[in-house]
């Protein structure tokens, strides 16, 4: 199984980077060819054999993304399946890739495979990226509905029936816009403990955009995917939510300026899910409300 991998970038990690493509060719197995595409800014010196994009402007994370899957043929179809990375990752074992085309090949209808992020000092795994509910055991693998932006794996075959990430979205939720399509068309996502990220612990609220983008995004989310009687409930229990969650006055400004806009402005098309999808998400673990 021919697996390739897209990395962006914004020129700013050049020695992460650097050690996250070392750490890529040490992989067992056949090489992986890999793609580092500089959004709108330019790439670092990269080992010779690594192929570069450098875009004139940042298309964000989704858009970035695409621009590297394009890069392996349309909808990426000269590799079996793409490791999408970030730029200040490691994979610190060397058989992650032999484990990826292992579960593929097992499995056909496996679509996408979603790593475990571990700190590299601690060893610890955030809550928030065990990508289900029941998160408080991050070594437990299961089948799961979302997945992990900068480490995962997807099969191209996934990109070339669903399309590619929505570009509009910029940043935050792009990942589970795809995985929603992809569990309609019948592929399944897993998480696998055993298949690891060492990336620095951080907070997603560093980015600047991040409450804005978030609320957008979410409602852009329901409106794209979901059966309309789910988009009002889906985005008021992500409403209340966030007023539990207390967040500071700033915050919360930029959080509803986000949820008006996720109204107001165009979403993308609008293909919402089989009926049948929204009971396959609820069987595992996570029901299209929440």
């Amino acid at each position: 199984m021919k697996l390739g991998a897209v990395i962006i970038t914004m020129g700013n990690r050049p020695d992460e980077l650097r050690a996250l493509l070392d750490s890529v060719t040490a992989q067992d197995g056949d090489r992986i060819e890999v793609v580092v595409v500089g959004n709108g800014a330019p790439v670092p010196d990269v080992p010779a054999g690594v192929r570069t994009v450098e875009l004139p402007e940042n298309l964000g994370i989704p858009g970035g993304r695409n621009v590297g899957i394009e890069a392996f043929g349309p909808s990426g179809a000269d590799v079996d399946a793409l490791l999408f990375l970030d730029d200040d990752g490691l994979l610190p074992n060397r058989d992650t890739a032999e484990l990826c085309r292992r579960a593929f090949e097992a499995d056909p209808e496996l679509g996408i495979i979603t790593f475990r992020i571990a700190d590299p000092e601690t060893g610890a795994t955030q809550r928030r990226h065990v990508p289900r509910l029941r998160a408080a055991d991050p070594m437990r693998s299961s089948r799961v509905t979302t997945f992990l932006g900068g480490a995962n794996a997807v099969r191209t075959r996934v990109v070339a029936e669903v399309g590619p990430l929505p570009e509009e979205f910029f940043y935050a939720h792009e990942e589970t816009d795809l995985a929603w399509r992809a569990l309609d068309a019948g592929w399944m996502i897993d998480y696998r403990a055993d298949m690891v990220l060492n990336h620095p612990t951080t907070a997603p609220s560093r980015h600047a955009v991040y409450h804005r983008m978030v609320a957008r995004n979410r409602v852009w989310l329901a409106r794209r995917n979901l059966p309309a009687p789910l988009v009002p409930l889906y985005v008021g229990v992500w409403l209340l939510l966030t007023l539990v969650r207390r967040p500071s006055p700033p915050a919360l400004k930029a959080w509803f300026g986000g949820f008006r806009e996720g109204w107001s402005t165009p979403c993308g098309p609008r293909r919402p899910m089989k009926w049948r999808t929204v009971w396959r998400l609820t069987r595992l673990g996570r029901p299209p409300v929440i």
